[in-house]
């Protein structure tokens, strides 16, 4: 059986003194309620369930979990909504509800940015410059298509499909919801949005900012609770169209639950996406592309760059970057702005990286850990890295979600793209080389939704985003982001 190597990189590194963003100037509750019908009200059941702090394991706030009676009572909401109020409205008052919503975020960005790094884990640099400002562009950009729809599907008739039950994971709480009530609303649906047990409190917050802005009673519904709570929006009658976010059984479960019915339905599950670096590429460049598609998010990106194929003849000398470039990582409280890598979303989430760790050991991969402390309390991951591995070991065909990257080596373009190819998932995958004629053959033979060029994991609202295969299918983003929500005749 293979042992952890023992050797350790240690370059040289400056020692950073704490710089914790403010928690002052945020408001939460200690419990929140469902937000059904422009109001928060009390569950059914008159039960709740925790969300704790990863990094430091309290509990944050007490959170509703919805029935289904609870969930019958938002689907009903979101019905009367579509029906009497928002199909009756104008496409530009549409707009600029949106809008408002839009610029509401903004305001209160530095809020949101510190709730989702307390209730989620991640860093605060992430929240704050990445996550919350793509939020916010998501409805800003779905709030000028709200009247032009008629360009983006010309020589069509279109309509809403009417309501929309939507879940999402906890891995980007706020930027997920936006991916999909944005576009959902712009079509003219109504919507019942459940976030995911362990961070729902962006969620929450967002349903706040929905009555600031003056939305009509009923078009968003935004009701917390667990697996229980989810299945009963998946087989109530009411909605048009489903749209999930999360794994891929979950995906195959939904997708069987509806067979035989007229739900719409569009999936983004799981991935494993495929990080390719070729002799010629900008190797400095490129490490930071891996640190930043695997670590800095702490693999909590289903597009994730877990895999990563470096062309033999540069493979050493990147292996030695990489371990360096680990070494420099900051592991700690995600509040404080120095941290690079904050913690994992929950305690299961990192029992399961965990068994992974010891099944690549177990497989003989040979295993790098950076030589990093972990905090005394929380849940914390070291970056990991498995070398000599092959397409047979489990940690390379399955996905993960942690801060573990399996490495293996190339020759020829061909046979990268079939190892690159030769997994259950299809979301992403990104290629590092000099030469745009690689890129472009690349593109068209990787089998992924999504394929950087000499970057990773870099969104935009007006790109679409999806997968193949077990990865899911729909799109979300774009203009292919409007079509998930609308009929089209």
């Amino acid at each position: 059986m293979a042992k952890k190597i023992k050797e350790q990189v240690q370059p040289f590194t400056w020692s950073y003194a704490p710089a914790l963003e403010s928690k002052d100037h945020i408001q939460l509750k200690q419990q929140y309620e469902l937000f059904i019908n422009g109001r928060f009200v009390k569950p059914n059941s008159g039960k709740y369930f925790d969300t704790i702090n990863p990094s430091t394991e309290q509990v944050i706030a007490k959170v509703a979990d919805a029935n289904p009676k609870d969930v019958d009572s938002a689907m009903m909401a979101a019905k009367n909504a579509y029906d009497k109020t928002w199909s009756k409205i104008s496409a530009k008052e549409r707009g600029k509800y949106i809008f408002r919503i839009a610029r509401i975020i903004q305001e209160r960005a530095r809020e949101f940015a510190v709730i989702e790094s307390i209730d989620g884990g991640k860093p605060i640099r992430e929240s704050r410059d990445i996550d919350i400002p793509l939020a916010a562009n998501h409805f800003f950009y779905y709030a000028g298509w709200a009247d032009k729809l008629q360009y983006a599907f010309p020589n069509q008739q279109i309509k809403p499909h009417g309501v929309a039950a939507q879940i999402i994971p906890w891995n980007f709480p706020l930027l997920m919801a936006a991916w999909k009530i944005a576009p959902a609303l712009a079509t003219g649906n109504t919507v019942v949005l459940k976030p995911a047990e362990t961070t729902p409190l962006t969620a929450m917050k967002l349903a706040e900012v929905m009555q600031e802005a003056d939305l009509p009673p009923g078009v968003v519904n935004i009701i917390s609770g667990q697996k229980a709570t989810g299945a009963a929006m998946v087989q109530h009658p009411i909605p048009n169209k489903i749209a999930f976010t999360g794994s891929t059984a979950v995906g195959k479960w939904i997708q069987n639950e509806i067979a035989g019915t007229d739900k719409k339905l569009s999936l983004e599950l799981g991935g494993k996406g495929a990080n390719i670096i070729f002799a010629d590429a900008a190797l400095d460049q490129a490490i930071e592309g891996i640190i930043n598609g695997i670590f800095f998010n702490q693999g909590h990106v289903c597009c994730a760059g877990s895999r990563l194929f470096v062309q033999e003849s540069v493979a050493d000398i990147v292996v030695k970057k990489l371990k360096q470039r680990m070494e420099t990582l900051i592991i700690g409280d995600p509040l404080d702005k120095q941290t690079d890598i904050g913690a994992i979303n929950s305690k299961v989430q990192l029992d399961k990286i965990n068994h992974y760790i010891k099944l690549g050991i177990k497989e003989e991969a040979s295993m790098y850990q950076s030589s990093c402390a972990l905090p005394s309390k929380g849940f914390f991951c070291k970056p990991t890295l498995f070398m000599h591995t092959s397409q047979s070991h489990r940690i390379v065909q399955e996905e993960i979600f942690g801060p573990v990257l399996a490495i293996q080596t190339f020759r020829t373009i061909e046979e990268v793209i079939e190892k690159a190819n030769n997994i259950p998932y299809g979301l992403s995958a990104g290629v590092w080389t000099d030469k745009g004629s690689k890129i472009f053959n690349l593109t068209q033979k990787l089998k992924a939704g999504v394929v950087w060029a000499n970057t990773f994991n870099k969104f935009d609202p007006a790109s679409p985003f999806g997968g193949y295969k077990e990865s899911g299918f729909g799109r979300e983003g774009g203009v292919h982001g409007l079509a998930a929500y609308l009929q089209q005749f």
